[in-house]
C-alpha cells in the first residue's frame, strides 16, 4: 500500500492543475476550432458543417486586412520600443544612489494603475478639449480622432502601460549582474559601452528572451485600450484582430467567424513565439 500510495501521489497532486487546464483551456480551444469549421447560432449551437468558407469569407473583408496590418504594426513597433526604455531606466537605475527609490518609484508606477483607468487617463490628455499633447507647438492633433494618428495614440498607452513591469524585471537583472565580472572588464580597458554590450547584456539575456515573448504575446493581444479609447475607428484604423474577434463574437453573435480570428490570431502569436526562440536560441547565457 505505501507503494501504491507513493505511485499514485504525484497524479493526484496534478489533478487539480489538469482539471482547470482541461476546462479553461484544452476544451475552449477544441470547442473554437469546432467553431470555425461550422455554421453557429447566436446561442452558440453548431447547426452544419462548412469547412473552410468562414475563413475564405473572413480574408474577403477588407476589415481584415486592416486588422492584421494594425496587430503587425503594434507587435514590431511597441515592442522593441518597450524593450529599448525599460533597459535604458533600468540600467540608469541599477547604480545605487541616493534618492533611487524616488525614480524606481516614477519608472514602476504604471504597473500599478489599471488598464482601463489609465485609458481614460490618456483619453483626457489626447483629447483636443483639454490636451497638453494637443497644444504642443506644432502638435495641433487630434490624436484619437484622426484615422492617420490614433493607432499612434494607443501606443503612447500601451508603451507606457509595458514600462513597469519590465522595468522591475531588467532593472532586478542588472543588479544580480556578478561585479566580478564587471571589475574584471573594467580592468581589461572595457569602457560604460562595451561592458553594456558585451558583459552585462549576454548575462541579463534570459531575462531580454522572457521580456521579448511576453511582450510580443501581449502587443498581438492588444484590445483593452482600444475598446475604451476609439472602438476600432475612426474607420477602422485601429481595429486589431483580438478587437475584431471581440466585436464579432459580443457584438454580432458572430461565433463562427470570432472563432477563425482567434485561430489565425494564436497562429500569428506562435510564428512570433517561434522566431524568438530561433532569434535567441543561440545568444541567451544561462
Amino acid at each position: 500500500m505505501p507503494g501504491l500510495q507513493k505511485r499514485w501521489k504525484p497524479y493526484v497532486m496534478l489533478a487539480p492543475m489538469l482539471l482547470f487546464a482541461i476546462g479553461f483551456c484544452y476544451y475552449p480551444a477544441i470547442k473554437t476550432f469546432l467553431y470555425s469549421l461550422c455554421s453557429v447560432n447566436f446561442k452558440g449551437q453548431i447547426t452544419g458543417f462548412v469547412g473552410l468558407e468562414n475563413f475564405r469569407y473572413l480574408f474577403t473583408r477588407p476589415d481584415f486586412a486592416k486588422a492584421i496590418q494594425n496587430t503587425l504594426k503594434l507587435a514590431l513597433i511597441n515592442t522593441p520600443v518597450t524593450i529599448l526604455l525599460t533597459l535604458l531606466f533600468a540600467r540608469l537605475s541599477a547604480v545605487r544612489k541616493p534618492g533611487r527609490s524616488i525614480y524606481e518609484l516614477f519608472f514602476s508606477l504604471p504597473m500599478a494603475v489599471s488598464m482601463s483607468a489609465a485609458a481614460l487617463i490618456f483619453k483626457m490628455l489626447l483629447s483636443p478639449a483639454a490636451s497638453p499633447v494637443y497644444v504642443l507647438p506644432g502638435w495641433n492633433i487630434d490624436w484619437l480622432g484622426n484615422r492617420n494618428t490614433a493607432i499612434w495614440g494607443i501606443m503612447m498607452l500601451t508603451i507606457w502601460m509595458g514600462i513597469g513591469f519590465n522595468y522591475l524585471l531588467f532593472l532586478s537583472a542588472f543588479r544580480n549582474v556578478p561585479q566580478s565580472v564587471m571589475e574584471a572588464a573594467e580592468m581589461d580597458g572595457a569602457g560604460m559601452v562595451r561592458r553594456f554590450f558585451h558583459v552585462e547584456l549576454p548575462v541579463i539575456s534570459p531575462t531580454l528572451f522572457y521580456v521579448l515573448c511576453t511582450n510580443l504575446v501581449q502587443a498581438v493581444m492588444t484590445s483593452g485600450p482600444i475598446i475604451i479609447l476609439t472602438d476600432g475607428g475612426p474607420a477602422r484604423s485601429t481595429t486589431t484582430l483580438i478587437f475584431m474577434m471581440y466585436s464579432s463574437g459580443y457584438g454580432s453573435a458572430n461565433y463562427s467567424l470570432a472563432a477563425c480570428i482567434s485561430l489565425i490570431t494564436f497562429l500569428i502569436t506562435l510564428l512570433f513565439t517561434i522566431g524568438a526562440f530561433a532569434l535567441e536560441g543561440k545568444r541567451v547565457s544561462e
